[in-house]
């Protein structure tokens, strides 16, 4: 029994949760045990978002809340990671003493050293390619894992602080993504989802030494006899090409799901968003996948009250929202962030972005309601992932990435079953006795 105690807070985007997973195994190596009482824990770690304000501030009440904690006793150490850590680092330890370490996203795998010499209190490096190479894995235990194979953003838009927190694009090699896929599939995972700020502008070298696109890694991966499901996010219109759209035709584990956001249906707002492409261009995009795999489930990222935006830019949105019908889709309201382009030129009351977000969120949940309405009575293949609130309840994922929830007697975490839907919510799936594959 270890005498100490790790516990991790993830907050935002899947690749903090991916993140966060190594920072475990990073410290599960150096003889820690993970708590999820944080009272518990000699060494707590908030790996940060930030995307939005409000998930800023919910860092700083969260260390208001575990300073707490700090004692004589326990000889906490707490850890600021992620991107608020790389945007803020200064501020933070200027606002909140009673934080000892601060790391940014791409050098949290020098953590433990910052932690045993207890000389560097802040590290915010680019150190993209040794943080890959640093890295261990030793954590996984699930059905489905988060991969992470491309970092960073050479975009720039006008409201995204990534480029800032997590730097230029970069893409892992090939032969490393493989090595990590084969240890994870070795495991009993079932299931791959590449993660990426820009992951269909993935562009790895192979042994060879020449660029590979997202589309060859997708082919290779699934070479692997144990891994059945492939997935991908987050994508960008621009980097959607005709290999990578064609692979969803050819390739059975690749699953029929695809999130590629917009932001906004209106191309004057796309331009000052400096977006690169426009409402036509991703249509285009929406009519070639559908021409080759018509059952594609699409989903989408939508801001609304951006800088500039008018009535008549919301009505285009929602127009675009109407002719695209999306499985699902994440929207919020435009929150300035710090130095990014679009930081001061916030002009739309918060009362009409509320209104926007509330009509929008109202049409985006109609269209979820009727997509899974139209799987009742349709079976359809299912990976059970976790047990549900219930006794005998499993939760699981469709190949549209549906949550899908059953009751059966029997084990079936990581199981791939073909269930027939009975019923459906809001925002999932019920299902009733399947058949074994």
């Amino acid at each position: 029994m270890s005498d100490k105690f790790i516990y991790i807070k993830s907050y935002g985007c899947q690749m903090n949760v991916y993140d966060s997973n190594r920072i475990k195994d990073l410290f599960l190596n150096k003889g820690y045990e993970i708590t999820n009482d944080v009272s518990k824990a000699n060494l707590t770690v908030l790996n940060t978002c930030h995307i939005r304000e409000k998930a800023v501030e919910k860092v700083y009440s969260d260390i208001g809340r575990i300073k707490k904690f700090k004692n004589d006793e326990n000889q906490m150490k707490l850890v600021i990671a992620g991107c608020v850590a790389q945007a803020e680092g200064s501020e933070i330890k200027k606002r909140s003493p009673s934080v000892d370490f601060i790391v940014g996203p791409q050098s949290y795998h020098k953590l433990p050293d910052m932690i045993d010499s207890s000389e560097s209190k802040i590290n915010s490096e680019f150190l993209q390619n040794e943080k890959f190479k640093n890295l261990i894995f030793n954590s996984s235990k699930s059905s489905s894992e988060f991969l992470s194979i491309q970092e960073g953003c050479d975009k720039f838009c006008s409201f995204c602080v990534v480029p800032y927190t997590r730097g230029p694009e970069f893409s892992r090699s090939i032969e490393s993504i493989i090595s990590e896929a084969k240890m994870y599939v070795s495991r009993g995972v079932k299931e791959l989802i590449l993660l990426g700020q820009n992951v269909n502008a993935y562009h790895g070298l192979c042994k060879k030494g020449k660029s590979r696109d997202l589309a060859y890694l997708i082919n290779k991966l699934s070479e692997m006899d144990g891994l059945k499901r492939i997935r991908y996010m987050t994508s960008h219109p621009l980097d959607m090409k005709d290999e990578l759209i064609n692979t969803h035709a050819t390739n059975p584990k690749l699953m029929p799901f695809l999130h590629l956001p917009i932001q906004s249906g209106s191309d004057t707002i796309l331009k000052k968003m400096n977006r690169k492409h426009s409402v036509d261009d991703y249509l285009r995009i929406v009519d070639k996948i559908r021409k080759v795999k018509p059952d594609i489930a699409m989903s989408s990222d939508f801001i609304v009250g951006f800088p500039g935006e008018t009535d008549e830019d919301f009505e285009n949105t929602m127009k675009f929202i109407e002719k695209v019908n999306f499985v699902i889709a994440y929207s919020f309201m435009y929150s300035p962030r710090p130095g990014t382009p679009a930081q001061n030129k916030d002009n739309i009351e918060t009362a009409v972005k509320k209104a926007r977000l509330s009509a929008l969120q109202s049409l985006l949940t109609q269209q979820q309601i009727v997509y899974n309405k139209s799987f009742i009575n349709k079976d359809v293949e299912v990976l059970f992932e976790k047990e549900g609130r219930n006794v005998n309840q499993y939760i699981g994922r469709t190949i549209y990435n549906q949550s899908t929830f059953i009751n059966s007697k029997e084990q079936l975490i990581n199981k791939i079953l073909n269930v027939k839907i009975i019923n459906s919510t809001n925002f999932a799936l019920e299902s009733q006795p399947y058949e074994k594959h």
